[in-house]
C-alpha cells in the first residue's frame, strides 16, 4: 500500500530514476483519485489551457463558468503535447541540508513528469541540461524508447560550473516549431529580470512555461548556532555569517528574492511554483497542477 505522500528520503532509497518515476507517478495519480476536488485526475488528462490562437470553438464554457479560466478540451486522437524540461546542473544545483540535494529533487521532478507524460499521457518530451553550457540535449520525441534516453541524461547529471540562462534558451528557441509545455528547474540563484528576459520569449512562441523554483529548506530558512564560514558552491567565494544575519538580514533578502521572481514571472504570463526540496514529490506535483487548473 503507497504511504500517503512519499517523503523525498524515501525516493533517495530507491534504485533507478525509473523507479522513482513510477513510484512518484502511482502515488500522484492514487492521490487526483482521493482528492475531493471535481474530476481533476479526468481534467488533467483531457484538457489543456487555452492560448491565443486557438479555436474558441473547443473552449469548455462549463469548465470555464467553474475557474474563470479557459481550456481546450483533448482528445485522444489529437497531435500530442511536448513537454521539454530545461534543467539546471550548475554548482549550487549540488546543495543539500538533509541527504536530498537539489538537483537529485530536480532529477526526481524531471524524471516523474516525463514518465506521467510518455507514459500515461503518451505525449512527447525532451530534456536540455545546462550550467554555463548545454551539457546534454535530447529532442522532445514520441518515438519508442524516448523515456529511457530522457532518464539516461538526468542519470548522468552532476553539479558543476555556473548558470547562465541565456544559452539553453536561445538553444531551445531554434528548434521550437511546435508550441508545448516548458518546464524550467532550477535554484535560480540570478536576478529576477535575467531569468525572465531569458526565459519570456518561449512564452511569445505559445509555449506553457513553467518555473519550478527548487530550494533546500535551509535556504529559505537558515538556522545557525554560531557564526559560521559559508562558501559559494559554484565561485568557491566565501563569507563570514553570523546566526543574527541568518535570521534577520538573509531572510529580508531571500524572501525578496522570491517574491520578485514569482511577481515578474507572473507578470510576463509565466507559471511560477517554489518547490522545498524537504517536501514530498507526489504532494508538490498535486498541488501544482491543482493550482494550474484555479481549484486552489
Amino acid at each position: 500500500m503507497l504511504q500517503r505522500f512519499l517523503n523525498p528520503s524515501v525516493l533517495a532509497g530507491i534504485s533507478g530514476l525509473e523507479l522513482v518515476a513510477r513510484t512518484v507517478v502511482e502515488g500522484f495519480v492514487a492521490g487526483l483519485h482521493r482528492s475531493p476536488d471535481f474530476g481533476f485526475s479526468q481534467e488533467f488528462a483531457e484538457y489543456r489551457a487555452y492560448s491565443e490562437g486557438d479555436d474558441l470553438r473547443y473552449v469548455d464554457w462549463n469548465v470555464f463558468a467553474r475557474t474563470e479560466r479557459a481550456y481546450i478540451k483533448r482528445y485522444r486522437g489529437e497531435t500530442n503535447t511536448l513537454v521539454t524540461a530545461l534543467l539546471d546542473t550548475s554548482g549550487s544545483m549540488g546543495y543539500s541540508s538533509h541527504g536530498v540535494s537539489k538537483l537529485d529533487y530536480a532529477r526526481y521532478l524531471c524524471a516523474s513528469v516525463f514518465y506521467l507524460a510518455i507514459n500515461r499521457q503518451r505525449d512527447g518530451a525532451g530534456i536540455i541540461v545546462f550550467d554555463d553550457e548545454i551539457r546534454h540535449f535530447v529532442a522532445p520525441s514520441t518515438r519508442q524508447g524516448q523515456l529511457m534516453r530522457l532518464l539516461h541524461a538526468l542519470e548522468k547529471c552532476a553539479p558543476r560550473a555556473r548558470t547562465d540562462f541565456a544559452k539553453p534558451f536561445f538553444h531551445f528557441q531554434q528548434f521550437l516549431h511546435r508550441r508545448g509545455i516548458v518546464m524550467v528547474v532550477s535554484d535560480f540563484y540570478e536576478t529576477p529580470e535575467k531569468i525572465v528576459r531569458a526565459v519570456e520569449p518561449l512564452r511569445h512562441k505559445g509555449s506553457e512555461v513553467v518555473l519550478f523554483h527548487v530550494l533546500d529548506p535551509r535556504e529559505i530558512a537558515p538556522k545557525l548556532d554560531e557564526p559560521a564560514l559559508l562558501v559559494d558552491m559554484e565561485t568557491s567565494d566565501s563569507l563570514e555569517v553570523s546566526p543574527d544575519y541568518a535570521r534577520t538580514g538573509y531572510r529580508v533578502r531571500i524572501d525578496a528574492h522570491i517574491a520578485a521572481l514569482r511577481e515578474q514571472s507572473r507578470a510576463a504570463g509565466l507559471d511560477y511554483f517554489l518547490i522545498d526540496t524537504s517536501r514530498p514529490l507526489d504532494e508538490a506535483l498535486r498541488e501544482y497542477l491543482s493550482l494550474r487548473a484555479g481549484r486552489m
